[in-house]
């Protein structure tokens, strides 16, 4: 200790010595307590949590599966999941993505994932997938053989499923203090190539479609500060026709892209 620590020590009464370790204890006591929060947030930062919501039949295992670069899941040939599923994607750079994909079947399981996502661990941003009519149609309960819908069946149930999945996105962000982003992907675009650029345009805000006015009702109740969309193609979710150079892998690329710059890993 120096002559000059020992002076400013003993010109110190009893208290105020008392009261300068009681503030130096507090403060490290409030760093320790702090802590776990502020790597919570630290985590959270470099691995955004994603939802990934849809109806049944549109590719949303696929579609997380290819974006976690995982094999297709055992089994997911077969249409619709009575759970939540999830995948993780991590990057040579210590970054990456927490993917939940929420069961697309109007079902228990499915409202309670949706609060999960949305309410009790709130996630920071959103895969929503379509299919412009072109989802795999589910079988009813209890039937064999191959489900049968129309393309205009497939795009109302779609609206449907979507009015339900928009109304927790809202009272999700009206809650959050900062933006939080949704991309809606239109999947399964090597099945109607010619009419990808109507397919787009009928999913984005201010087109006058079914969808698009959903969208602008969302935005207005979210506040469009508060809620980024955007809308971009997916072909082949399984990833079977990602060769490079091919208009999937450029479409995957786009997408990667596009999140990455939402949540703030470029």
């Amino acid at each position: 200790m120096t002559p000059s620590s020992r002076s400013v020590r003993s010109s110190l009464s009893g208290p105020a010595r008392t009261a300068i370790g009681t503030s130096i204890a507090g403060s490290a006591l409030g760093a320790l307590t702090n802590g776990p929060g502020h790597l919570t947030h630290l985590f959270r930062g470099r691995f955004p949590t994603v939802a990934v919501t849809g109806m049944t039949g549109v590719g949303k295992t696929r579609l997380a599966d290819t974006l976690a670069r995982r094999s297709p899941t055992l089994g997911s040939d077969d249409v619709g999941s009575a759970t939540m599923e999830r995948r993780t994607r991590k990057t040579a750079k210590g970054r990456g993505f927490r993917f939940r994909v929420v069961p697309g079947d109007n079902a228990a399981t499915r409202l309670s994932a949706l609060d999960e996502v949305f309410h009790d661990d709130p996630v920071d941003g959103v895969l929503h997938v379509v299919a412009y009519g072109h989802a795999t149609p589910r079988r009813t309960g209890g039937t064999t053989g191959v489900a049968q819908a129309t393309r205009e069946e497939l795009l109302a149930d779609e609206l449907e499923d979507w009015s339900i999945t928009a109304h927790r996105i809202a009272s999700m962000a009206v809650r959050r203090d900062r933006p939080i982003w949704l991309v809606v992907v239109v999947t399964k675009t090597d099945l109607f190539e010619d009419e990808l650029d109507e397919a787009v345009r009928y999913y984005s805000p201010g087109s006058g479609s079914p969808f698009a006015r959903r969208l602008d009702e969302l935005r207005s109740l979210a506040g469009g500060a508060k809620l980024s969309i955007d809308v971009l193609p997916m072909a082949a979710p399984d990833g079977t026709k990602l060769g490079k150079g091919s208009a999937a892998e450029r479409q995957l690329s786009a997408l990667e892209t596009r999140m990455a710059q939402l949540s703030g890993h470029v």
